[in-house]
């Protein structure tokens, strides 16, 4: 198997020198027409991304990157370098650990918030999309926390070429049942490449106690959304978060699939049907949220 690169970055300096000390407007406009325009594939994907979730993308790239660019363009340059230098050996770590046998395109970009790493498909294959603005935004521009970002999104592609179904997987991921299931999974993915545990989700020190000593009631709380037809982004978003706390989802998560592997195999719970995925992940959260751990 073998993993390519498409390196965007210096399509990106080349707009910024001529944008960097316009309007928020216009920075954002030149963005979409001048520098984007190299990548209709990847503008469209950003543009659906926000659309589908009923958001202004134009609002969002103004007030939440943007406005903040200009002061992360040295920390962009540094996560590039870290991504040039990490992207492949990752891949080969994934191939051993995970026995992936299909290849992986690596895109590196200055997007508009849609992540720090996105699993996809772009361009007619699995591909892992690295947003350096986000990277730098959540100072995660070293070599060490790119390796955990990469391992998780590999994760979350191997999810979906084992499930067969790579065109359906991010549609699927609405239903928060089966979003617990795919980030707990990508979670558990990266522990198994990188050889640790590593909570590149952890705001602070006490993150991840806090997580520990409140997974009942984590439960409780994602099953009452779920019952109630509420969203769960909460649990995951960068610029979200549940009682202070963002992201704490993926520990959810990743306790589950340690709970599925009493019973399957990696590759089994990877495959699991999506009736059977709902099913064992409500009766896992109703357990847990009992105090039954």
């Amino acid at each position: 198997m073998r993993h390519s690169l498409i390196d965007t970055f210096d399509d990106f300096i080349r707009y910024w020198q001529g944008a960097c000390d316009k309007t928020l407007e216009q920075k954002v406009e030149l963005w979409a027409s001048s520098y984007m325009h190299k990548y209709p594939g990847l503008l469209q994907k950003q543009i659906r991304d926000y659309q589908e979730a009923g958001h202004d993308w134009r609002e969002i790239a103004r007030t939440k990157v943007f406005a903040e660019l200009g002061d992360r363009v040295a920390l962009m340059k540094e996560a590039r370098e870290s991504l040039l230098q990490v992207c492949g050996p990752i891949y080969e770590q994934s191939v051993q650990a995970l026995e992936l046998d299909f290849p992986v395109a690596f895109v590196i970009y200055v997007g508009i918030g849609c992540g720090a790493g996105w699993a996809t498909q772009y361009q007619d294959g699995p591909a892992c999309l690295l947003g350096l603005e986000q990277i730098a935004g959540l100072g995660l521009q070293s070599k060490e926390r790119l390796r955990e970002v990469l391992a998780h999104e590999i994760g979350h592609l191997a999810h979906m070429q084992w499930r067969h179904e790579p065109e359906r997987f991010e549609e699927q991921e609405k239903d928060p049942l089966f979003l617990l299931y795919s980030e707990g999974f990508a979670k558990r993915c990266e522990y198994l490449v990188l050889g640790s545990e590593s909570w590149n989700q952890a705001q602070n020190e006490s993150w991840l106690s806090w997580c520990r000593e409140h997974k009942a009631w984590l439960a409780k709380e994602y099953l009452r959304r779920v019952d109630s037809d509420e969203p769960a982004n909460d649990f995951f978003g960068d610029w979200l978060d549940v009682q202070g706390r963002s992201q704490t989802g993926y520990y959810l998560g990743w306790t589950y699939i340690l709970w599925l592997e009493q019973n399957y195999g990696t590759r089994e719970i990877a495959a699991l049907p999506l009736e059977r995925v709902r099913a064992e992940t409500r009766s896992y959260l109703q357990q847990l949220a009992a105090g039954k751990d």
